[in-house]
């Protein structure tokens, strides 16, 4: 009998108003084994949803946080949450201090807004 797993969930980017995908215009904008490596964390959560730690951290309200540690020796955080069964990636970061900025925490909860309105 074949093993049963959870489906894939769809992931897309947040999009402002005028088109741009700020997320994935940063994403791109890393080196590629940086990119390989959130990539490939993005996908485990898609494809293996519910995770937790250390890979996945409830930021609370509906917020999650996707956890990478990159070979540039530099730890990456992809914020993203759950709309109408899409995984939305709100907002990607290097993260430079042990508690997550309250800056990037806000800005990614204005956008969450927006995408759930």
């Amino acid at each position: 009998m074949a093993e049963e797993h959870a489906p894939e969930i769809p992931v897309r980017f947040y999009r402002t108003d005028l088109g741009k995908e700020p997320a994935l215009e940063w994403l791109r904008s890393l080196d590629r084994g940086d990119r390989r490596v959130i990539g490939l964390d993005l996908m485990r959560v898609q494809f293996g949803w519910p995770i937790g730690m250390p890979l996945v951290r409830s930021l609370k309200n509906g917020l999650w946080e996707v956890r990478s540690t990159l070979p540039s020796q530099r730890i990456a955080r992809l914020i993203v949450c759950f709309h109408q069964g899409a995984l939305v990636v709100l907002h990607g970061f290097i993260k430079k201090t042990r508690k997550t900025p309250a800056e990037e925490l806000a800005l990614a909860k204005r956008r969450m807004k927006e995408v759930t309105k």
